[in-house]
């Protein structure tokens, strides 16, 4: 399944700038991948100074996580990111990445509206940050 920027945005509460995601590559019961081209972007949101820091991976993540749950449920679902754990960065930064990121995120777990998502941010192959999330629907 493929989706575009446009139908994204339909699925996150966030809008303008801050809808990272530039298109959904696949996805599937329990996995989805998307591409996201805005870390390169100069008058990105995020931005602390001249840089994108790598922690604001976990956002492109968390978009892919919401993107993926309204797939599955068939429309957007409300919900918060309620906990991030065993997050490792292999960069400092992303705005200085050239290649577009690809970002990978796995439902590993889905109780009663609580989700484990265990997720990954590449750009060409190269591992820029993974770790774990836990979202709650409301």
């Amino acid at each position: 399944m493929r989706l575009d920027r446009a139908a994204i945005a339909a699925l996150v509460p966030h809008a303008g700038a801050m809808c990272l995601l530039h298109e959904v590559l696949e996805a599937d019961g329990e996995r989805i991948l998307a591409r996201a081209i805005s870390h390169r972007d100069a008058s990105h949101p995020l931005r602390e100074g001249d840089a994108l820091p790598a922690l604001c991976g976990v956002e492109y993540a968390a978009q892919a996580m919401a993107v993926h749950g309204a797939l599955q449920k068939g429309a957007a679902q409300p919900g918060m990111l309620a906990a991030v754990r065993d997050v490792e960065l292999a960069v400092v930064r992303l705005d200085d990445i050239a290649a577009d990121l690809t970002v990978e995120a796995r439902c590993v777990r889905n109780e009663s509206g609580r989700l484990l998502y265990e997720f990954r941010i590449r750009a060409d192959e190269r591992l820029l940050l993974h770790g774990r999330a836990m979202v709650v629907t409301l």
